[in-house]
């Protein structure tokens, strides 16, 4: 471990066993935003702002940033130290807050000095912790995270809070005045028997939601099927699918889950690849092959271009993959902003930006031809900061100004 982190950083006690609860917060309850007013927000600083749920994880994170990691039995230095909140859930709607949406969370911390720390940088924010739950005692989520200077990778070792979060601690009234007003609902798919209860209520009220499928978790698949959009890492559509590629694995996922718009696969550097449904059956076209398509839209990127940019298919195409079938979308390509190596200093949280800017597309409605770019683009900045926050932009950032 790094001495850094060893020698200032030393974590709460962890108990031994289950400690109280204290009692839930009082309802928050607000009433739910035309659409039209939601697509008008961006120009008006009078309407109000779009609210977006989330349930999920909150952390507090212990940034350490080295030289290079280290090898087994080393001893090595940090050259810089932060600590600030992270967990996924926790970063997406800070950054949704940040381009202006409201966020609301459900999700626990511990009555400890992380706890009240992760609630008082949520809230300087403007994400609401009304639907926080706060143990009397226990310990509050945290993660040291390693940066590595030299490869601009990092390395996270999480501990988890306790007494965790289970259903019964969401009161039927938290439930409805969370939901009250929303939307759209949003999962990292941690604390998954609360979210499923989430999840099913959201899905009565026909409120949408984007699920993040970082990878395999327990609760998963049940959440998928209450799914409207999903954004998943790299290796998560093979992984779910065992297809034999990306663009396969995305025709897979349309196909296994009738209920989802459009899946987003996250490409790091790369940028994303965005599998879109169509609302007209495209059965009687000529099928086109995915790894065909794509790789036709790979040979339009144009490489001397720096900012993201979006390469879009026809659309309502019958996009078929061998061994899978096919379905009737069409296929997105969107590029990575490309950072200059001195600028860029921290990958950690670049998914959760991306998030967060995808359900800010998703409120004002953003088509994904502009939406991709800017949720690339605000990831990038992400990255020019240590920590998932640090660098986050606000829906002022001049960056932001083309979208």
């Amino acid at each position: 471990m790094v001495l850094a982190l060893a020698a200032l950083l030393l974590p709460p006690q962890l108990p031994t066993r289950r400690q109280g609860i204290s009692p839930p917060p009082p309802p928050h309850c607000r009433r739910r935003l035309p659409a039209a007013i939601a697509v008008a927000m961006a120009s008006s600083s009078d309407a109000a702002a779009p609210i977006v749920l989330g349930c999920g994880a909150v952390s507090a994170d212990y940034l350490a940033t080295v030289a290079s990691f280290p090898n087994p039995d080393d001893k090595i230095r940090s050259l810089t130290l932060k600590v600030q909140g992270g967990g996924n859930a926790g970063n997406a709607l800070t950054a949704a807050a940040r381009l202006g949406l409201a966020p609301r969370i459900i999700s626990k911390v511990a009555d400890d000095a992380l706890g009240r720390n992760i609630l008082k940088e949520l809230q300087a924010d403007g994400v609401d912790t009304s639907y926080i739950r706060v143990a009397e005692n226990g310990n509050s989520p945290f993660t040291y995270i390693i940066v590595d200077n030299q490869t601009k990778t990092r390395t996270c070792i999480h501990t988890p809070g306790y007494p965790p979060m289970v259903p019964q601690e969401l009161t039927k009234e938290n439930l409805f005045a969370a939901l009250d007003g929303a939307d759209i609902v949003y999962f990292d798919v941690r604390l998954h028997d609360t979210a499923l209860l989430v999840a099913e209520e959201a899905s009565q009220r026909k409120i949408p939601i984007l699920i993040d499928a970082e990878r395999k978790r327990e609760g998963l698949d049940e959440l998928l099927n209450f799914a409207s959009y999903v954004v998943c890492s790299a290796k998560f559509p093979q992984a779910w699918t065992g297809a034999s590629s990306i663009p396969v694995a995305l025709v897979s996922m349309l196909s296994r889950l009738p209920n989802i718009k459009f899946v987003i696969v996250t490409l790091g550097e790369i940028g994303c690849i965005m599998l879109e449904r169509s609302m007209t059956d495209a059965s009687e076209a000529e099928e086109v092959d995915v790894e065909a398509l794509l790789e036709s839209l790979e040979q339009k990127v144009d490489h001397s271009s720096t900012m993201p940019k979006c390469i879009a298919s026809k659309s309502n195409l019958r996009i078929s993959a061998d061994g899978v079938g096919s379905i009737s979308g069409r296929l997105l390509l969107c590029t990575a902003e490309v950072i200059p190596p001195e600028e860029l200093i921290d990958t950690t949280g670049a998914g959760d930006a991306f998030i967060g800017a995808v359900l800010y597309g998703l409120c004002t409605g953003m088509p994904p031809e502009r939406m991709l770019p800017f949720a690339a683009q605000v990831a990038g900045c992400g990255c020019r900061g240590l920590g998932a926050r640090s660098a986050l932009p606000h829906h002022t950032d001049p960056r932001l100004a083309g979208y």
